[in-house]
């Protein structure tokens, strides 16, 4: 029995051309947002809110940085900001400490006799085996 297994699964589907409903959501979103401006605005203001405005729901519509949607980037990043920081490490005050003087050795040095006889035998016996 063979088994159709899905690939890609992580893509999200083309709605109308190469868009996905997020995309085409965000750009109604922007449509939306100009022609409420254009009954409000007159056209040098308008043209002037626009640019900012395209831009902002462009980068929510395309821009992915490190591969997440640029929506939940600047979501991560209010909460970031708004969320108190968790610290894993905190240093123990100094009178905390036990302090333990380092232990002394005593190192002994054993001088060996060596001699030319005993390299001589060394040697013999390391080229017999």
């Amino acid at each position: 029995m063979l088994f159709n297994i899905p690939q890609f699964i992580d893509k999200e589907d083309k709605i109308v051309g190469p868009l996905t409903a997020k995309q085409l959501g965000w750009m109604a979103g922007a449509f939306v947002t100009l022609m409420v401006l254009w009954s409000i605005l007159d056209t040098a203001t308008l043209i002037i809110a626009a640019i900012p405005i395209v831009g902002i729901f462009g980068a929510l519509a395309f821009y992915q940085p490190n591969g997440q949607p640029m929506i939940g980037f600047v979501l991560s990043s209010i909460s970031f900001f708004l969320h108190p920081k968790v610290y894993i490490w905190k240093r123990v005050p100094e009178k905390e400490i036990k302090k333990v003087a380092p232990k002394k050795v005593e190192v002994i040095h054993v001088q060996k006799d060596v001699n030319a006889d005993k390299i001589k035998e060394l040697s013999n016996i390391l080229d017999r085996k």
